[in-house]
């Protein structure tokens, strides 16, 4: 039995990496592709055109950001909702 729960708290831990890392991935390519952008549009000379793509991915990566640490801050908060539901299931019921 011991095997098995760290054997499930190593999955746990291997997923929150992976969405941690995703998340880091999306950042350093936003910091790379816009600070291209902007280097093309300094030398376009043309209006500036490179913010809008920023705003929109910025918006796009600061959502990503959220979803993902505030999902695995929330991880403790459903353990401790699921908790409490099956402690009242199990008054209601007995």
């Amino acid at each position: 039995m011991r095997n098995n729960d760290s054997t499930s708290l190593e999955a746990r831990a291997r997923r929150r990496v992976g969405r941690k890392m995703g998340f880091y991935i999306h950042a350093t390519v936003f910091v790379l592709v816009n600070l291209g952008l902007f280097a093309i549009n300094a030398v376009s000379g043309e209006p500036h055109w490179a913010r809008f793509p920023l705003m929109g991915w910025g918006l796009g990566l600061a959502i990503h950001g959220i979803v993902t640490f505030i999902g695995l801050q929330g991880e403790g908060l459903r353990r401790s909702m699921l908790q409490r539901e099956i402690e009242h299931l199990r008054r209601s019921e007995g």
